[in-house]
């Protein structure tokens, strides 16, 4: 038996895509132990895992890019703050490594002091990406625009022009901090962003085709092992079997990020449609500030997966959590990107045809009306999408990548 140390920030969106391959390794006979965020240990322990907490000094560093007034600003902001997490989530791992003695290491990639650490550990280990991957190819657009595929050789122009100015604009947001932790770890110095995903062993991309673009010249340490879809165990809420008209989740981001327009515009824009409305607030605010309707339900959250059993469409901030599990259990999508790394999947799902985009700076009470009901009326082709995923077991391409990176994995 094996042991692997699974480390992650301290954000849901970035723990729950990898339990049902983590479970998958215990079910191999493999000893795994989480580092996470300490409100997700009992939820981890109903399912059989062991955790344990992060340094909860990390989740004092607050990521501000929600008060940016610019992408640009928003970029260098939430980086920034990323990285000043570094300096505790590296030690962190290093407690982790000592108290755990794994042979194996999962770290996050919003974890960057963990990642350095990793490296210098010299244990073999991965990098886990649960959203897109933001690495260059013919025919991928330049990350983060939200940019349509070029079909045409102007558009060509268009990819092989920005890639570079994208590439430029990252490194300046994070080499300075990322490279000060390398410093600090006795690790050189990277020249590109783009270095970080050439370091580990194996790169995990939790996600696949067609939330994906078709992907030809991945290098040889990248998997992309598909999106799981995990939520903490729960009970359905009574209220969602009670007859009535069909549902429509609106969600808000479970990691702050000022979405709260979202919620406001999404109840003015449903209130006299022929739906439910599940709102669902995480830290957004106190639904008390919301406009009252009565067919809008608000909670501070409820499990993902009995709703989408119900729902006729989901609104979204677009984040890779809430978009996967829509797309694997076949419901449309109305992606709203506020920033970060949801330009990129808002358009995934329109490219996938499982959905529709209104950004957030164009969203208006009309506009979410009409992409409500553009997104319900591609509801024969979410069915399709998700039939074509339920074929493929992302668990078990999750643990057999990760296997595969040791030798007495392998052989176990």
């Amino acid at each position: 038996m094996s042991r692997i140390l699974a480390y992650t920030s301290p954000a849901s969106g970035h723990l729950y895509p990898l339990v049902p391959g983590l479970l998958e390794l215990q079910r191999r006979g493999h000893h795994v132990h989480v580092r996470t965020l300490s409100k997700a240990l009992p939820s981890l322990a109903a399912v059989g895992l062991e955790a344990s907490a992060v340094d909860p000094r990390i989740l004092d560093v607050e990521v501000t890019d929600y008060r940016a007034r610019s992408s640009k600003e928003r970029l260098l902001s939430g980086l920034t703050d990323v990285m000043r997490r570094g300096a505790l989530d590296g030690a962190d791992l290093d407690d982790a490594i000592r108290e755990f003695r794994p042979d194996a290491l999962i770290v996050d990639a919003n974890a960057y002091g963990a990642l350095v650490h990793a490296e210098a550990s010299r244990l073999p280990w991965a990098l886990a990406m649960p959203s897109l991957l933001p690495l260059p190819e013919p025919g991928i657009p330049p990350y983060s625009l939200g940019l349509a595929p070029a079909r045409s050789a102007l558009g060509r122009v268009r990819d092989a022009a920005l890639w570079p100015l994208v590439e430029r604009a990252f490194g300046k947001a994070m080499l300075p901090g990322l490279n000060g932790l390398r410093r600090s770890a006795g690790l050189p110095e990277f020249a590109s962003p783009l270095d970080q995903y050439t370091r580990p062993d194996l790169v995990l991309g939790l996600t696949g085709e067609p939330l994906e673009y078709p992907r030809r010249r991945l290098p040889s340490n990248v998997r992309l092992v598909g999106f799981q879809a995990w939520d903490p165990p729960a009970a359905a809420p009574d209220y969602l079997s009670e007859p009535g008209d069909p549902w429509i989740l609106v969600t808000c981001s479970t990691d702050y990020q000022g979405d709260e327009s979202l919620a406001r515009v999404a109840v003015e824009a449903l209130r006299d449609q022929p739906y439910r409305v599940l709102l669902t607030l995480a830290d957004a605010f106190d639904g008390a500030a919301l406009p009252s309707a009565g067919n809008v339900r608000a909670e501070r959250f409820v499990p993902h997966a009995p709703v989408l059993e119900r729902a006729a469409a989901v609104v979204t901030h677009s984040g890779m959590g809430i978009v996967g599990k829509a797309t694997r259990a076949g419901v449309p999508v109305v992606a709203v990107p506020f920033g970060r790394d949801q330009p990129e999947i808002a358009r995934r799902v329109v490219e996938a045809g499982t959905g529709v985009a209104v950004p957030a700076a164009r969203l208006t009470v009309e506009r979410l009306r009409e992409a409500v009901a553009d997104a319900v009326a591609r509801s024969g082709r979410a069915r399709e999408v998700a039939a074509e995923l339920a074929a493929h077991d992302a668990p078990r391409a999750f643990a057999d990548a990760v296997t595969g990176i040791v030798p007495q994995l392998q052989r176990s």
